[in-house]
């Protein structure tokens, strides 16, 4: 059987289906705003946005969009954490023609210059929180536009100008900063209004969204994921979830926590489009690392459906406002970004009777791979079975498929991989094969009954609470500093966050200390890349041409 993975699916979830049936994500979006339009999209700090006011707000900031002289294909960048006007300004550029890119709005000025060039942004929707960063590289980079948003610019008048100012005043969360030119995202809604929006014809080839990831020379590039990629997914997700979600009461709107960050493409295409998709209200949460305000929001609300990473589940599990929420409610909870722990993974199926699905993805598919089937009743320990119309072979260094039970190397083929890397034609050589299955860089097992296990990483990527961490990026920081003369960085494992990681540093200035690391490291590494253990050491283990050796420092 070439599929033997088929065996292990839901009664009702085909093994092909038709990912065609939108030419975009504007047309799966037209659609749900029509069907659903008077429920709500998105509920956030009390207040709500309807799939009609979504429809409405993003066709208003799509003509503004225009009226800038944006064209079809340029690019927008979006650094915004889970606040409405994300959701509004993905629509919105994408029902423009234009391309998402997406930012993790606590980059560094090194981190955003570096994405911003990339990318050839030409504007930047961006929080007040984090805008002192993008000043410090405006004038090195092609943005020429900033749309300014603020934490309550979707909260009504009052209730809005109390949040800000509790953010500005109280919480002192805006550092200063002086972007003259720059416009507040409500005064563009409103200029948007009286603008001309022209739909453009986007097909199903056309860039969606450029989703950052790390790479080997030790700068992130951008994964071209098109719109059928993102579709097909969207598509597959779906088809893979229904057995779970057919649970939800006839006539009961399907609500979805909205936890993970928006702008990682795992809540991008599984909060964001599916939710759009199946008529969804997505709980936004805009900082799951406040567990108390987290858990109150959630005792406000029955919800359904839970994605999140292994440090999430852990950490609301022990918490112990935990049995202030209402969990009745939950059929799906879906483990990804991270291995899920199986000390977890029993310890949240105890308190919400409710088993963490766990999957497996990465941005250049879009994300989703595989995943355990949703009607299991325990932890299994592995990433489940390819997604309908997907395959995944294990194939050796040599390129052949690995008998079941061998390693290899976890090698995908289906809808969701994507085109390539952003102007990286050598990169992309390095992991599409010649039939056109995408090499992760993961080393996993295939069973008899389809089932995979990650045994490793091919790449020596760190995972850090759903985070990729590449030590090349980590390692060219830290040899910058005047007082380095050699580093290298390795994951270990860590409690909390899965891994954590270590850097291993031979010093050029002989007073170099720990905190002078660190503070370079502060301004130049969001704060998931830092080191949280640093080393000094007279050498570094290295091969005879002088590589450095970084399954020795692993010990």
């Amino acid at each position: 059987m070439l599929r033997p993975w088929l065996v292990q699916y839901p009664e009702g979830v085909p093994a092909e289906m038709s990912v065609d049936a939108y030419p975009s994500l504007a047309a799966l979006m037209q659609e749900s705003f029509e069907r659903h339009r008077d429920l709500p999209a998105y509920r956030f700090m009390g207040s709500s946005l309807s799939f009609g006011e979504l429809d409405e707000h993003s066709r208003a900031l799509a003509g503004w969009l225009q009226a800038q002289g944006l064209q079809r294909g340029d690019r927008v960048a979006v650094m915004l954490p889970n606040v409405p006007q994300y959701p509004i300004a993905v629509a919105a550029i994408l029902r423009a023609g234009l391309v998402v890119v997406n930012v993790n709005p606590l980059y560094t000025a090194r981190e955003l210059e570096h994405q911003l060039k990339d990318s050839g942004a030409r504007l930047i929707v961006i929080l007040e929180n984090f805008a002192a960063t993008l000043q410090k590289v405006m004038d090195h980079v092609p943005v020429k536009k900033v749309l300014l948003a603020a934490m309550g610019d979707r909260l009504g008048w009052f209730k809005g100008a109390l949040v800000n100012q509790v953010v500005r005043r109280v919480k002192k969360l805006v550092p200063p900063f002086h972007l003259p030119t720059a416009l507040r995202f409500n005064d563009a809604l409103a200029r948007g209004r009286n603008a001309r929006f022209t739909a453009p014809t986007v097909g199903p080839d056309d860039i969606a969204v450029l989703q950052y990831t790390g790479g080997t020379t030790g700068l992130s590039k951008g994964a071209v994921l098109l719109h059928r990629n993102l579709v097909a997914n969207v598509l597959q997700s779906e088809a893979w979830n229904r057995p779970a979600l057919k649970a939800v009461p006839p006539g009961e709107q399907l609500v979805t926590v909205c936890a993970l960050p928006l702008y990682h493409i795992f809540a991008f295409n599984i909060n964001m489009m599916l939710g759009l998709r199946m008529g969804a209200c997505n709980l936004l949460i805009p900082n799951p690392r406040d567990l108390a305000a987290t858990l109150k929001e959630l005792s406000r609300h029955r919800f359904h459906s839970m994605p999140a990473v292994n440090t999430l589940f852990a950490a609301i599990a022990h918490h112990p406002d935990f049995s202030k929420v209402d969990w009745s409610s939950l059929k799906l909870s879906v483990g990804g970004g991270m291995a899920v722990q199986q000390a977890t993974a029993r310890l949240w199926l105890e308190k919400t009777g409710c088993p963490i699905c766990e999957g497996y993805g990465l941005s250049e598919t879009s994300p989703s791979v595989t995943c355990n089937p949703v009607d299991a009743t325990a932890y299994s320990g592995h990433i489940g079975v390819p997604l309908p119309s997907t395959e995944v072979r294990i194939l050796g260094d040599d390129g052949t498929e690995q008998p079941p039970g061998s390693p290899g190397e976890i090698c995908i083929r289906g809808p969701q991989v994507m085109a390539g890397y952003w102007q990286r034609p050598d990169e992309t050589a390095k992991v599409m094969t010649a039939d056109g299955f995408f090499r992760s860089g993961d080393i996993g097992v295939m069973d008899e009954r389809g089932c995979v296990r990650i045994v490793d990483r091919k790449k020596d990527m760190i995972i850090v609470s759903g985070f990729n961490v590449y030590p090349n990026e980590v390692e060219d920081v830290l040899t910058q500093h005047a007082g380095v003369l050699e580093a290298a960085v390795v994951g270990i494992d860590d409690a909390r966050s899965g891994e954590a990681v270590k850097a291993f540093i031979v010093r050029r200035d002989p007073t170099l200390t720990e905190a002078d690391v660190r503070a370079w490291c502060e301004s130049q590494l969001t704060g998931y890349k830092r080191p949280k253990l640093i080393e000094f050491r007279a050498e570094l283990p290295k091969t005879a041409v002088g590589k450095i050796l970084r399954r020795e420092l692993r010990g």
